[in-house]
């Protein structure tokens, strides 16, 4: 400015000219610091904006990881985790659930689950194991007027167990691979047994399980006439087969033994196209509607 101010007044120009000139400079100069001094504003306010919203970010994020910090310790929309019932009320393609956790290698196992269902022809599957190369590596299924069945590897045993009343029941299957030898037990009572059932047959590990719907795929291509169509909980497996005695005790309430390999527990079951789950009647309600 000064050395702009010095060529002009250097300069052989009458002085109202020059005055003039000297003029718009200064305003020049006045309108450039204003607008430096409305950047530096600016600058300021987009900074505070820019920390607030980042303050406003970093206390939504951590918002968030406590709840998943909650979930994963098995904090609960329930009372207590495991008091929860999967609802599937349809005959569809789409509702079903799913356990996030998978199985082992098994030479043994024990499954039991409280279940109601009234649907016919069929209660439909309850649960489904598959793996690949091999849809039906578990499966307990009642389709159409067939009977209860329980499929290992694709092999069939027929269990006399008659559940479709619309009540609770208490269903347990064991099997082990020696011999292929199974046990069907119905609110606490062994109902049946044989052997030959995909004997020296390990269940493979690593598949899907899932909850009212046979698996052609792992993990899909369900058919809605083989679906669940009822409310079940306490799906609880192990890898042995559990005492006659242990069956009847959880059957009548006596004890509460989560599975040592799939525990029931709500962080553990995700639920899909409509499923829903619901708070369950404690054990007792369901032993008196037997």
């Amino acid at each position: 400015k000064h050395q702009l101010r010095a060529n002009v007044s250097s300069a052989a120009l009458p002085s109202d000219l020059r005055e003039l000139l000297q003029r718009r400079l200064g305003d020049l100069e006045r309108q450039l610091l204003s607008k430096v001094a409305e950047l530096e504003d600016e600058k300021s306010l987009l900074h505070n904006e820019t920390s607030a919203h980042r303050q406003k970010t970093e206390t939504a994020l951590n918002a968030l990881l406590e709840r998943v910090s909650e979930l994963e310790k098995g904090n609960s929309a329930f009372k207590s985790p495991d008091e929860f019932k999967v609802s599937l009320p349809l005959r569809t393609n789409y509702l079903y659930g799913k356990i996030k956790k998978t199985l082992p290698e098994l030479y043994a196992f024990t499954v039991c689950l409280w279940l109601r269902s009234s649907a016919s022809p069929g209660i439909g599957t309850p649960f489904s194991y598959a793996v690949p190369g091999q849809a039906n590596e578990i499966v307990l299924i009642e389709w159409g007027n067939n009977p209860i069945e329980l499929l290992i590897n694709d092999k069939v045993a027929q269990l006399p167990l008659f559940i479709s009343d619309g009540k609770w029941h208490h269903i347990c299957i064991t099997w082990t691979t020696r011999d292929g030898m199974w046990e069907a037990f119905q609110d606490g009572e062994k109902l049946g047994t044989g052997e030959n059932l995909a004997p020296w047959h390990p269940i493979k590990p690593g598949g899907v399980l899932i909850l009212g719907q046979e698996q052609d795929t792992v993990g899909g291509r369900f058919d809605a006439t083989q679906a669940f169509v009822g409310e079940m909980s306490q799906f609880n497996i192990w890898d042995r087969v559990l005492k006659a005695e242990d069956i009847m005790n959880i059957a009548n309430c006596s004890i509460n033994m989560p599975g040592n390999i799939i525990p029931w527990v709500d962080n553990n079951v995700d639920v899909f196209g409509g499923a829903t789950k619901w708070p369950v009647e404690t054990c007792e309600e369901r032993l008196l509607d037997l």
